[in-house]
């Protein structure tokens, strides 16, 4: 599926908030957006800073979307009237997430080769055995995305 003008607004939005330099993790972001683009909330990922192996930026925004009640009725987990977005491939843990959460759409930037799971390594949001099968549009602002996965790659390596 072909990414529309408020996919590349949401990706480049992401990017927008993307930790740069010296981070410790990982720099990838994920946000949730309504139906008219705006951005309800945003996460980037955690999993070093936090000392979890699950706070990958999909889950931590989920996480905080379900509390504040982003959902169709106040309180609920069932985020069904939002597109999630994210810089990179969600895994299949966050893909798990993702399907749990009910979330209609997902868009993201890069793909991830070794541990994609929304069609490169494997399709978990798409198995058609799932009960619910969101929308998905990958590879939307691929480049960029990639490029600051890469730079930071880079600089981890320098580091030592």
């Amino acid at each position: 599926m072909k990414p529309s003008q408020a996919d590349e607004a949401a990706i480049r939005a992401l990017l927008g908030l993307t930790p740069t330099g010296d981070a410790e993790d990982v720099p990838v972001v994920a946000g949730l957006f309504d139906r008219e683009g705006r951005m309800l909330c945003w996460a980037s990922n955690k999993r070093e800073t936090t000392g979890d192996p699950t706070a990958h930026a999909e889950v931590l925004v989920l996480r905080d979307a379900g509390r504040a009640g982003t959902g169709a009725k106040a309180g609920d987990w069932r985020l069904d009237d939002v597109t999630l977005a994210v810089t990179l491939e969600p895994c299949a843990m966050c893909a798990g997430a993702i399907l749990n959460a009910r979330v209609p759409r997902v868009v993201f930037g890069a793909y991830e080769p070794k541990t994609g799971a929304a069609g490169s390594l494997i399709d978990v949001l798409r198995e058609p055995r799932n009960l619910h099968r969101p929308e998905v549009v990958g590879g939307v602002l691929a480049q960029e995305c990639g490029q600051v996965l890469s730079t930071w790659f880079a600089s981890v390596r320098e580091r030592g």
